[in-house]
């Protein structure tokens, strides 16, 4: 079994990172070149930098800030937010970012899943896609969970894998920051229908919930920002925590 990702998210707005419940009520979590020294000192398998006011504000996303982090760290970088053409992703990987993240762009023009993939590879995009559990059905939301769509979660990541994605992201806006455990069933239906790797995404709040999302949501990473971010709960920690369930991670 290939080993099991830690990832820490930094969602930042206005060039702090911050974090929220359901995606509402912002609050600071600290300097994101800070943390992001410190995630990859504790042994983070990668980290995801989300500019989650980029879309709403119709702007880029902060290159300064991208390039400051990624000279803090050593490890894989995801960037996301304000993403909408090859040229964006070309500056942004010229400026440290190894992948990109991309969501409500995505979503409004599924073309560019397919030009992204052409220009530099599945592996280096991975689509985020944020749901919320309406009347019976996963539903789509876009721009940072403030406008729900009529797609469906499953045919949308299906859609997504065939157009050239290299991961998913998936974020529940129904556990984020609730600290009560990832979208396991939706997480297992995700995996059993795919065969690239999905990123769990909203829930955590301790150490079982890494856990069951690797084993009942059969996810390939698992994804958190606020344990992280306030020391809940320490990386080291929670891997030697799954390696001693088995789990395989890196330590």
């Amino acid at each position: 079994m290939l080993g099991k990702r830690i990832i820490p998210c930094l969602d930042i707005k206005d060039g702090r990172t911050v974090k929220g419940v359901n995606f509402l009520n912002l609050r600071d979590a600290g300097d994101p070149v800070e943390l992001a020294r410190r995630y990859a000192k504790e042994g983070a398998d990668e980290l995801v930098f989300l500019d989650i006011s980029a879309t709403a504000q119709k702007r880029k996303t902060l290159v300064a800030l991208v390039e400051a982090v990624a000279k803090a760290i050593d490890i894989p970088f995801t960037v996301g937010g304000g993403i909408t053409s090859v040229e964006d992703v070309q500056l942004l990987l010229q400026h440290g970012a190894d992948k990109v993240s991309i969501n409500s762009a995505a979503v409004k023009q599924p073309d560019l899943i397919n030009q992204l993939a052409h220009h530099f590879g599945s592996q280096c995009v991975v689509v985020a896609i944020d749901a919320k559990y309406v009347v019976g059905q996963w539903k789509v939301h876009l721009v940072g969970g403030t406008q729900p769509t009529t797609l469906d979660l499953f045919e949308w990541a299906q859609e997504v894998e065939q157009r050239g994605a290299g991961e998913i992201l998936f974020t529940s806006m129904d556990h984020d920051g609730t600290k009560e455990g990832f979208a396991n069933a939706a997480l297992a239906q995700l995996s059993n229908t795919l065969s690239i790797p999905i990123i769990a995404s909203g829930g955590a709040g301790e150490q079982q919930h890494f856990k069951d999302a690797f084993l009942k949501g059969k996810a390939d990473a698992a994804l958190a920002a606020s344990v992280f971010h306030f020391n809940t709960l320490p990386i080291p920690k929670l891997k030697a925590y799954l390696n001693k369930h088995q789990i395989p991670v890196r330590l």
